[in-house]
């Protein structure tokens, strides 16, 4: 039977806390996840969820989909109604998709506390409701809420449950570990012991698993390693508590490590900007650390992981970065050695592999640094300055040299708080003097530097400052504490760039990062000349 990837970010990946999705936003996430190549886009509640009505309402008419199936997603009828009248039902019916995932209690005991049923009604619930959506035309899935629970408290009732689904018709049956707390072990065994009492194919289930063991992903390859080939997760692994199974590390592993295709041609080199994108429609900040996807995935820190990814980079990457979208990194770090430096510098197109006297100058630079609290692992635009201004042939000449800067920062009787800065340069043979207000003190300093240098350097005018973080350093106490402050710039062009500076006043440390994005910036844009 063919493998199916079903996606479930925009209904039960939207159950996890600080995200609301708009209907724009759900919209925006099915075309995503489709063009990632899944194979079905579970896209709500219809008839529970007024923003899911809309969404599958808009969705007929707006989403024009290449790889997936919209699904619509529902309870069985209930108890003592027929599946013909019961509303819910009706509002799959009206959703007008071609799929349909029915969700069903397994577990004997939420049946009778829950539901308030009995068995013997569950099941009939559940195969009346399969059925009557067969007869519409839909093709109808039947998650198993509670099942690996539930068949380890009553396997005969549980394997009883999804008999009655696959009886009348479902297309797959999803065990689903609602609460979590299954071992990969665990799932294996008991979908092996399933699969004997029916004397059905492991190919007619499916898996949805929940994080709260930290199990999820691998109780999914688990379950496919025992013969499923339907699986269900959730974009960056969103859900509810930890959340779900993370769709990309599973479908990452279905084809690198167990040679399953699972997604279109060109599916995988999608997954870095689809789990970024989504991430950030979610307005959730990427996890860095991320399997496959994050932009630490294949970050390297120590020299002799360098060492050794300069003679061959999948020494120590268990696949090629690019495959999965992403990049291979060279942290540039204390603990560096020649090896990371050199690649390091060759990432950003410095080759220091002739010049041994640079890279050993250029190393030891580093480590002083780093002893004193600089760190250059989140900033390039710093380190590449640094390169090059050991390589007298490529030293990006400095666009102004300073005489003074002064900051002042007023609380007035209104309560209101003025920042204002001066500062004094020379730039081009010429002394500039300008002053300018800001909301802080290194706000008012950057428009006081750009004020003084943008008759100079017009080019400025594309530079906005994106971000900026303060952090104190460990070992550093109180007011007296030496600060590390990063400065993230972003240029008309789309790209960014990121600067560091460190001093224990923080309006200097924040200048020295200033400094050196305005200076990065211009070599960029070949204004620094």
């Amino acid at each position: 039977m063919t493998f199916q990837v079903f996606d479930t970010t925009l209904r039960d990946g939207a159950q996890r806390e600080g995200i609301s999705y708009s209907v724009v936003d759900k919209l925006a996430v099915a075309r995503l996840l489709d063009d990632l190549g899944v194979g079905f886009i579970e896209g709500g509640w219809p008839g529970a969820v007024p923003k899911d009505t809309e969404f599958f309402r808009r969705a007929q008419g707006e989403l024009d989909l290449r790889h997936a199936l919209l699904v619509a997603f529902g309870a069985t009828r209930r108890a003592g109604l027929a599946a013909a009248d019961d509303p819910q039902v009706a509002a799959l019916r009206d959703a007008g998709t071609p799929a349909v995932c029915l969700v069903a209690k397994s577990d004997l005991r939420h049946v009778e506390r829950a539901l308030r049923t009995t068995g013997a009604e569950n099941l009939a619930m559940v195969a009346d409701t399969v059925a009557h959506l067969v007869a519409e035309g839909r093709r109808v899935f039947l998650d198993c809420e509670h099942f690996f629970d539930g068949f380890r408290s009553d396997p005969a009732y549980t394997a009883a449950v999804v008999e009655a689904a696959l009886g009348a018709g479902a297309e797959r049956v999803v065990l689903c570990d609602t609460n979590g707390g299954m071992l990969p072990s665990w799932v294996a065994a008991a979908i092996g012991d399933l699969t004997g009492r029916l004397g059905v194919p492991a190919e007619r289930l499916g898996m949805h698993a929940q994080n709260d063991t930290g199990c999820a992903v691998a109780n999914t390859i688990a379950a496919v390693e025992a013969g499923v080939r339907h699986v269900q997760g959730t974009a960056n692994g969103y859900g509810e508590r930890p959340g779900n199974a993370d769709l990309f590390t599973v479908v990452a592993n279905l084809e690198l490590k167990l040679g399953l295709r699972v997604l279109p041609e060109g599916g995988l080199a999608r997954m870095v900007h689809v789990a970024h994108a989504v991430a950030e429609i979610a307005n959730i900040a990427p996890d860095t650390h991320q399997p496959y996807v994050g932009a630490a995935a294949f970050a390297h820190k120590a020299g002799l992981h360098a060492s050794a990814i300069k003679v061959d980079p999948l020494l120590y990457n268990h696949v090629d970065p690019p495959v999965v979208g992403n990049d291979m990194r060279i942290l540039v770090t204390e603990m560096a050695g020649r090896a990371s430096i050199e690649l390091k510098s060759r990432q950003l197109g410095l080759d220091l592999a002739d010049r041994p006297e640079t890279l050993g100058r250029v190393t030891r630079r580093v480590k002083e640094l780093e002893a004193g609290g600089w760190s250059f692992e989140a900033a390039d635009a710093s380190f590449e300055l640094l390169v090059r201004d050991e390589l007298a042939d490529q030293a990006v000449p400095r666009p102004f040299t300073l005489e003074s800067y002064r900051v002042l920062v007023e609380h007035r009787e209104d309560a209101a708080v003025v920042s204002e800065a001066t500062v004094k340069i020379r730039v081009r043979g010429e002394r500039v003097i300008a002053t300018a207000e800001g909301n802080g003190p290194v706000n008012a300093l950057d428009e006081a530097l750009r004020t003084a240098l943008v008759r100079h350097y017009p080019g400025l005018r594309g530079f906005e400052l994106a971000d900026y973080k303060v952090r104190i350093l460990e070992g550093s106490h109180g007011t007296d504490a030496v600060t590390r402050v990063l400065v993230e710039t972003a240029g008309a062009d789309g790209r960014d760039w990121t600067t560091v500076g460190v001093h224990p006043n923080v309006v200097e440390a924040s200048w020295h990062a200033l400094v050196d994005a305005l200076t990065y910036g211009l070599s960029r844009v070949g204004a620094a000349t």
